[in-house]
């Protein structure tokens, strides 16, 4: 069928655009043109991208304050909304369930102006999110969504789908929930398109001459960083302790091997049991306990050195009490690991020759990758191609609201997938 009209759709939710660009890359591959007629955001530097990219258009505030009548017609409604918890009072899981969140907002928007389809995206969380019993295959957030979607008159579909199947070397499900006034759209078989790190890296920036990026670099080449993290936890061959660069201080071999034959021990059961507590993955074990699996002659004095430098702590086993856990007093106190919020300058050195982890906004200033002879944070370009963005694509903005922006957008190629299957339907003769 030929289309003569531009396809419309409006953006809610909008971040820097990347459902818009996604959408609008499968109506160009079909030959469409497309026009967005409505855009709403909030955030102040993510409507300062939209501005760049989409100079001249005016951005809408919050659609919470804003009437569906007043939006112009459109064809298509595109929305990564916020994941919000329904109320539990709700019986009928339909529209009257959404009140309160930011789907509501979706819901009385298709409701009054009734377009041809939608596609929405959300965390992958939102499967089994306010799930009421283990063996239900989906939460109740989820039910009330395509409950109140097919109340609707539309025919939704919705699945997981990871974007290192796309060409993105990230490793980011997302769902994504679509739907038209004609026929369940069909998000099966995509070809899957496989790509690495390296293929979206730039080359000679700005390397980090901080301090603790030296101490790791003095204790490991920069191929032996390649895919290593640094955290005081389990983490296998390619985990580094801040003990094994002696980053709060010297150490020797055996302490090294008692710490981490403390990280193993701490997680057993059998010691909850001698306390006689519910079980927790780390618990603090007493000197007699560890004497048990690592019987050295030095064994107090190499505790309390690691004591005093920072590397364990002495602390109560931790009771229940409601849903937080305080330590128990009334037991004898124990050397556990200390492993606190506070993160390590680098969490981890990002391999070439694979992919990144969910990238996620307060994270990814601790996500560095090897250039040239040292190491350096993901720069804002890798980070918008890390998303599928164009090189073309405008980004002017601080290093921090990058991240904080980058850590929220969607997959341009995903979406570009998805919104095809849509328009196969909104296509067909």
């Amino acid at each position: 069928m030929t289309i003569k009209e531009p396809v419309k759709f409006i953006d809610l939710f909008a971040g820097i655009g990347g459902i818009r660009k996604g959408f609008e890359l499968a109506c160009a591959e079909r030959g469409l043109a497309s026009e967005c007629v409505f855009t709403s955001e909030i955030k102040p530097y993510a409507i300062d991208v939209l501005k760049q990219n989409h100079p001249g258009e005016e951005i809408s505030g919050d659609i919470t304050q804003i009437e569906a009548r007043d939006i112009p017609d459109f064809n298509f409604l595109l929305a990564g909304f916020p994941c919000q918890a329904f109320s539990s009072a709700g019986k009928r899981l339909g529209f009257e369930d959404t009140r309160g969140t930011l789907f509501f907002d979706v819901v009385r928007i298709l409701k009054e102006k009734k377009p041809y389809g939608f596609l929405l995206e959300n965390v992958e969380g939102l499967v089994n999110h306010d799930r009421e019993n283990k063996s239900d295959k989906i939460g109740r957030t989820l039910s009330t969504i395509l409950h109140t979607l097919d109340d609707l008159n539309y025919y939704v579909s919705w699945r997981v789908l990871n974007a290192k199947d796309f060409g993105v070397p990230q490793d980011r499900k997302r769902i994504y929930i679509v739907g038209t006034k004609k026929t369940k759209p069909n998000l099966e078989k995509f070809k899957k398109v496989k790509k690495s790190l390296e293929t979206i890296l730039e080359h000679g920036k700005p390397v980090s001459d901080s301090a603790f990026v030296q101490l790791v670099m003095k204790h490991y080449s920069l191929e032996e960083l390649y895919g290593k993290s640094v955290k005081d936890k389990r983490g296998g061959d390619n985990n580094i302790h801040s003990w094994d660069i002696e980053y709060k201080g010297t150490v020797s071999d055996d302490q090294k091997v008692l710490l981490n034959t403390i990280l193993r021990e701490r997680r057993k059961k059998k010691w909850a049991e001698e306390y006689g507590i519910d079980w927790m993955d780390g618990m603090p074990l007493t000197i007699e306990q560890i004497r048990s699996f690592f019987d050295h002659p030095k064994l107090e004095t190499m505790l309390s050195d690691l004591v005093q430098k920072g590397y364990l702590k002495l602390e109560h086993p931790k009771k229940k009490v409601g849903n937080t856990r305080i330590q128990d007093t009334c037991l004898p106190k124990g050397y556990n690991i200390v492993a606190g919020k506070m993160s390590f300058e680098i969490s981890k050195v990002l391999d070439p020759k694979g992919i990144a982890p969910t990238l996620v906004a307060m994270d990814m200033q601790h996500l560095f990758v090897v250039d040239v002879d040292g190491l350096r944070t993901l720069t804002l370009r890798e980070g918008l191609r890390l998303f599928g963005y164009p090189d073309t694509y405008k980004f002017d903005t601080t290093i921090e609201n990058g991240y904080d922006l980058l850590g929220n957008t969607v997959v341009v190629p995903v979406i570009k997938k998805v919104a095809s299957r849509v328009l196969d339907i909104y296509c067909e003769v």
